[in-house]
């Protein structure tokens, strides 16, 4: 078979997509992955054919935006760039790629033309959904903020935030561009409701999550397969740099600081990390692309290192700090380790919630984020036998193969 994916935004978006396209590889199949060519290299090394969408300049530009992670601004700025400006390039790409009774499109949360496609063509489409946040349920809501769509809110006001939501900001945002294509291509009557009910394909959605991490909800498409976490991050890297083996080597296990990978403005993360890290005289990790949000000196026992796998970092750390995207909790979760979260946007409050509920992490909103009240949340959970309990019991849950081939299986189905 052929698959075509679409793998759009960071490396936590770019990632699972690999993960996937990797396996089927493995399995026999072609797999194409549309990317921003930023990420040829990840796309090559498991054996895919990189279809470029964009360009790195583009990519950077995007990453150095601060716009990026405001909690309202940040994800108006990703439909706008994400998924609207590259939509009939991104239809054309696939239509030149599509091979009829071959080929299954996988399609990243933000790909609509694939949507499109498979109203127009009929093609088999799987929807990955990468977190919880993407299935919207008035039952177990996911989490934006401490007061929208908080557990204590009635079911019916959530539905009227929801109501809100779709018709005065996503549908007058998205609907006109894309209806737009679709009235061209002879799609009729409008699509409406772009995330209510209409992006996700009729036929399969993806959960590369676990039914521990999101248990399924009665309000969910019922074409929902949860297959869960892929933890894929490169592992073709022949273990990790001889300097950062000697590091952790030298003292007892670190603590690994991350803001996220296409986090490019995050120096009051990192002063509060060092901070924290002398407070407690613990040894610490600073991982960053952008080593200008770092402070000019660190002190001895901190270092700073660009990009790392996380499957061969955290089994020798002791705990992680991050901001909450799906792909840092799910190292985490797989490496056992206590977490410390700074939510800001997107699915980070959701996937915070989510770890505090399964008791194995805290979390601090960005304007608390600050030394003396990191240094005390890291000290509570290393101190927390029962955080580490939990910590090693979710560990124990975690299986990448199982969820890889689950994920297979579902999409090869869709063609056969």
């Amino acid at each position: 078979m052929h698959f075509l994916m679409t793998a759009l935004g960071s490396y936590g978006d770019v990632h699972p997509i690999a993960g996937l396209g990797g396996a089927l590889h493995r399995r026999g199949h072609q797999v194409s992955i549309v990317a921003n060519p930023h990420f040829r290299p990840v796309i090559e090394s498991v054996g895919a054919e990189l279809l470029p969408l964009g360009t790195t300049g583009e990519y950077e530009e995007m990453a150095n935006n601060e716009d990026l992670w405001h909690p309202i601004r940040g994800p108006l700025l990703v439909m706008r760039a994400g998924v609207l400006q590259y939509l009939r390039e991104l239809y054309d790409l696939i239509d030149s790629h599509y091979r009829p009774n071959e080929t299954v499109l996988v399609a990243h949360p933000l790909d609509m033309a694939s949507r499109i496609y498979q109203e127009k063509r009929a093609a088999p489409l799987a929807s990955v959904v990468l977190a919880p946040l993407m299935l919207r349920s008035f039952y177990q809501t996911p989490k934006f903020s401490k007061i929208l769509t908080a557990s204590w809110v009635p079911r019916w006001l959530r539905r009227f935030q929801f109501w809100v939501a779709d018709r005065c900001v996503v549908d007058p945002l998205l609907g006109p561009p894309i209806n737009e294509l679709r009235q061209e291509l002879g799609l009729h009557p409008p699509a409406r409701g772009i995330f209510r009910e209409w992006n996700l394909s009729p036929q399969l959605v993806l959960g590369l999550f676990p039914e521990w991490f999101a248990p399924t909800q009665p309000d969910w498409p019922k074409q929902v397969v949860l297959t869960g976490f892929p933890l894929w991050d490169q592992p073709a890297v022949a273990g990790l740099p001889k300097e950062v083996d000697e590091f952790l080597r030298g003292g007892e296990p670190p603590i690994v600081f991350t803001p996220g990978s296409a986090m490019a403005h995050g120096q009051s993360f990192f002063l509060a990390a060092v901070e924290a890290c002398q407070r407690l005289d613990r040894r610490g990790i600073l991982l960053t692309k952008y080593p200008q949000q770092l402070p000019a000196e660190l002190p001895e026992g901190v270092r700073h290192f660009g990009f790392l796998p996380f499957s061969q970092l955290l089994p020798r750390a002791a705990a992680v700090v991050h901001h909450g995207g799906i792909g840092s909790c799910s190292q985490g979760l797989a490496a056992g380790l206590p977490q410390l979260l700074m939510p800001m946007a997107y699915d980070q409050p959701d996937n915070a919630a989510r770890l505090k509920r399964l008791g194995v992490a805290e979390a601090l909103p960005p304007q608390k984020f600050r030394g003396p009240a990191v240094a005390r949340a890291l000290d509570r959970l290393l101190a927390d036998g029962t955080t580490h309990e939990r910590s090693h019991h979710w560990a124990k849950q975690c299986h990448a193969g199982a969820a890889l081939s689950a994920a297979c299986e579902a999409m090869e189905g869709l063609l056969k």
